[in-house]
């Protein structure tokens, strides 16, 4: 009787760790796209930290601006030193939930909803995301629209009609489980 109520006892012990486990994806993808009439700009940032806590139904992540990689170098100068000021405000966070829990299986469609920080301004956003959970991890992509304005963003008059005032962003994180050595 006492080696079944052992085995009951580390079942449940075992049963509550994986329950409470968190998930980290270490490099997630961002990346923008701005229509322009004269060049389109685009830019992959491979370096994003998330992670996913499975109870809380909490997500964060955070991105050093500086590590956006474009097709000219003269974008990415222009793009950390003219607008993000990176030097001022070095990364870019999201701290959120999930409007719902996750399943153990499958995919999933869900909304997001939080907090995103650009060039010092806070913003609130929902993404509606595509969640994969497959075996022991998660795929999280999604994609949303931010306004140039809303972050104080400043275009010199002379460049207006050279960049879009929303820019298209994408994200996608594999996470994986967080394991606290």
């Amino acid at each position: 009787m006492n080696k079944i109520r052992l085995l009951l006892l580390l079942f449940f012990l075992n049963l509550g760790t994986i329950l409470a486990q968190q998930f980290i994806a270490r490099q997630g993808q961002v990346t923008f796209f701005s229509y322009a009439t004269v060049e389109n700009i685009e830019a992959k940032n491979n370096q994003v930290l998330s992670i996913l806590d499975f109870d809380k139904k909490e997500i964060a992540a955070t991105m050093l601006m500086r590590a956006f990689v474009f097709k000219k170098d003269l974008m990415h100068e222009h793009f950390n030193e003219s607008y993000i000021e990176s030097d001022l405000y070095p990364k870019a966070t999201f701290e959120g939930f999930l409007l719902e829990g996750l399943e153990n299986a499958g995919q999933q469609v869900q909304l997001i909803k939080g907090k995103i920080t650009i060039h010092g301004i806070t913003k609130e956003i929902e993404i509606k995301t595509k969640i994969q959970k497959t075996d022991n991890s998660y795929n999280i992509s999604g994609e949303f629209q931010l306004t140039v304005k809303d972050f104080n963003i400043k275009i010199p008059p002379i460049l207006t009609n050279n960049i879009a005032k929303i820019v298209v962003v994408k994200f996608n994180f594999q996470y994986k489980p967080y394991e606290n050595n």
